[in-house]
């Protein structure tokens, strides 16, 4: 007798999602997907309403709580072929205004919303004072949100981004809500290609093109800022892969980004290495560590003054100090590397002889064995 899948009609992407939600047990709050650009028009709403009319064909209950079309025919076809939800009506200063009614979605709860400019202050009278708040609430009550957010209105990047446009920005998502984000989605599009739709007045109307141009969407503030949202959704797709080694029992062969780390002790020599590390860093644009082990001895003053003055200096290049416990430097170091999928690791080596030699070596080869996914820089010092 044959045996046949109850739903023969699921995609082999819907078969593992539907795997992944048995292992890891029932949901405690709605999945936030976050569709990031870096600019306007670069298609971000129209990705998130992409993806929303694909879910509703698959059989999702998908809705849109508030979708802003700006007067994009192209993003007003989208919006045709999802049911949208009624605004709630604000009244504000004498002034009618519209906002996302959360008390609308939540009694009719569907499976995925779609929640347009998650940056958005909402009026006064409402639930809460940002829609970030709102979309909180939304995945409090079991519902996935899709939203869209532009990389200038990222609280920790807004001051950078102020700096280098010249254009104030005055609202802003905290970092914790993208580092809340299931699955972050960069919407991309060349500078070259936005300023082709620039001119068309695909995002703009006429009389604003040329100004625009001049301004906010320079073409050396485009590329700054998309370089800003790619980093952005590397450094993203980088935790979601530390939280599935984690579940998954992975091997430190596995990482997004290139990260350097410097082994140093309290040797004014210490600094060479440091400064080494901190140009490779630069080079493969790598997160920069500078790890000292604390083998719990009480040393000289001299020396917890040159360790200062190293970490200092350290400090200075832009790099994150870490200080780890363990009588064994070698042992200590590897297991860290190996946790923190450390790809480049520096060490010194003072050109000693006799036994200090093979103890040297000896240390290196156990640091090869407890961390062997790590490529491995060895530079010789003067004998501090």
């Amino acid at each position: 007798m044959s045996t046949r899948p109850q739903n023969p009609g699921k995609t082999p992407e819907q078969w593992l999602e539907h795997a992944d939600a048995l292992e890891d047990g029932p949901r405690a709050s709605g999945r936030l997907k976050v569709f990031l650009g870096y600019a306007p028009g670069v298609g971000k709403t129209f990705s998130m309403l992409s993806e929303g009319i694909r879910r509703r064909a698959r059989g999702e209950d998908v809705v849109i709580g508030i979708v802003e079309t700006h007067g994009r025919p192209s993003t007003a076809e989208l919006v045709d072929k999802l049911p949208v939800l009624p605004r709630r009506a604000l009244e504000y200063r004498g002034t009618l205004f519209e906002e996302m009614d959360i008390d609308a979605i939540l009694a009719r709860r569907p499976e995925v919303v779609l929640v347009d400019e998650l940056a958005h202050t909402n009026i006064e009278g409402s639930r809460h004072a940002k829609r970030y708040e709102d979309v909180m609430e939304l995945l409090e009550a079991k519902i996935d949100v899709l939203v869209t957010v532009n990389i200038q209105h990222i609280e920790s990047l807004t001051p950078q981004v102020q700096a280098l446009t010249g254009i104030t920005v005055r609202e802003g998502v905290p970092d914790w809500v993208l580092d809340r984000a299931d699955e972050i989605v960069l919407a991309d599009l060349t500078p070259e290609a936005l300023e082709t739709r620039m001119k068309r007045g695909d995002i703009y109307p006429a009389e604003r093109v040329e100004r625009a141009l001049g301004n906010f969407f320079r073409r050396g503030n485009l590329i700054a800022l998309r370089e800003m949202a790619l980093k952005q959704v590397t450094r993203a797709v980088d935790r979601n892969l530390d939280d599935y080694m984690q579940r998954k029992r992975l091997g430190g062969e596995w990482c997004v980004r290139e990260k350097v780390a410097v082994c140093v002790s309290a040797s004014p020599h210490a600094r060479q290495l440091i400064a080494r590390g901190a140009r490779l860093a630069e080079g493969l644009n790598a997160e920069f560590f500078v790890v000292h082990v604390n083998r719990g001895d009480t040393p000289a003053e001299d020396r917890v003054r040159s360790l200062e003055a190293n970490l200092r200096f350290a400090e200075n290049l832009g790099a994150k100090n870490i200080e780890l416990k363990a009588t064994s430097v070698a042992r200590a170091t590897a297991e860290w590397v190996s946790k923190e999928r450390i790809t480049q690791v520096i060490f010194g080596r003072s050109a000693v002889t006799g036994l200090k030699k093979y103890l040297y070596y000896l240390a290196i080869q156990r640091f090869m064995t407890g961390a062997p996914h790590a490529d491995l820089h060895i530079v010789t010092q003067e004998q501090a």
